[in-house]
């Protein structure tokens, strides 16, 4: 797998970002766009001024509308879209992609209904095995890998050789991957840290400070390593970038669109007046269903995907979501 040409679906903020750091890692990179005028900017103006507005794209990267001649020849697929369109758009492409190809998930959210974490949806889609399918993750907020600021994720596989190949495809001067083969724990920490994010911002938005968020990301750090674990996840992976890295992230930045989705619950925004006002998906808002679904089915407490839920379904204010927090029984911590 040295390096060569990547395919990456998706032409949002974190797939164009994703996209430079492939690009300053030496790998040739061709972007599927949705919208043509999209792969058009990309490609004549060398910016993606929808999602990455400023930041000169290297020569490296191109862009297109043409499902086929972004697939052909790439020896990774990148995927980079809004994670419950994933099934959808990967029956529409599975076909043009080399059977030999490596899919790459940048998703961070499990599918309502199924309650299939991304990883699985690719395996039954395109009927890849576990040796070609990984993903990324980590405290990678968009906008500061765009802009090349210093940054670590985890590239996990089941499959160490083909974890550390990739590895070494995206390690560039500012992003340093390490490599795991808990697939299910970067998976799972990676869309539970959206949930959490949504908390603490409904917590920010009512005017809380600094006791309450901590106090609720570091429950909401205990939930996601509690159903992970009964899974089949290894707890250390919760505790590292895929887990608390990207949760302490996703809930201080102001960059978060978790966060920030959260914030404006919080302030007594509906969560149809939210989509209303902004293109950016926020992946928590549809992923908090299937999580708690998924803690029910598993037999584990999950207060926080359970009220992040009711507020998003417009069951429970933020405020109620908090009072009811305080006022659960008492336990040990560690319980």
């Amino acid at each position: 797998m040295s390096n060569g040409k990547v395919a990456v679906f998706g032409a949002g903020a974190w797939g164009t970002a994703f996209s430079i750091v492939l690009a300053d890692a030496g790998n040739d990179v061709t972007i599927w766009a949705r919208r043509e005028e999209v792969a058009a900017g990309i490609n004549e103006r060398r910016e993606n001024r929808d999602y990455q507005p400023g930041i000169e794209l290297p020569a490296a990267i191109s862009a297109t509308h043409d499902v086929e001649k972004a697939a052909h020849g790439a020896d990774v697929v990148v995927l980079a879209t809004p994670s419950q369109t994933l099934r959808a758009n990967l029956t529409e492409w599975a076909p043009f992609v080399a059977p030999d190809a490596v899919f790459v998930s940048l998703m961070k959210g499990v599918e309502l209904g199924t309650l299939n974490r991304m990883s699985e949806v690719i395996a039954q889609v395109t009927g890849a095995g576990p040796e070609r399918i990984a993903v990324v993750s980590g405290p990678n907020l968009s906008p500061e890998i765009a802009r090349r600021e210093p940054a670590a994720s985890v590239v996990a596989c089941a499959d160490e050789d083909v974890a550390h190949r990739l590895q070494q495809r995206v390690h560039s001067p500012a992003f340093r991957p390490y490599r795991s083969t808990d697939v299910l724990g970067c998976e799972l920490g990676g869309a539970y840290k959206n949930v959490v994010g949504l908390a603490v911002g409904m917590a920010v938005g009512l005017g809380f400070g600094d006791n309450t968020t901590a106090s609720v990301i570091t429950r909401g750090l205990a939930e996601t390593a509690r159903l992970a674990t009964k899974l089949g996840a290894n707890p250390l992976t919760l505790m590292g970038l895929a887990g608390l890295g990207d949760l302490v992230a996703t809930c201080s930045s102001p960059l978060s669109r978790n966060r920030t989705f959260g914030e404006k619950l919080g302030r007594g925004m509906t969560t149809d007046d939210i989509y209303a006002s902004t293109r950016q998906v926020a992946e928590g808002a549809k992923s908090c269903s299937s999580l708690r679904a998924l803690a029910e089915r598993s037999g584990v407490d999950a207060p926080v995907a359970q009220y992040v839920d009711d507020v998003v379904g417009g069951r429970m204010t933020a405020q109620d979501m908090m009072d009811a927090i305080l006022a659960r029984s008492t336990k040990a911590e560690m319980d």
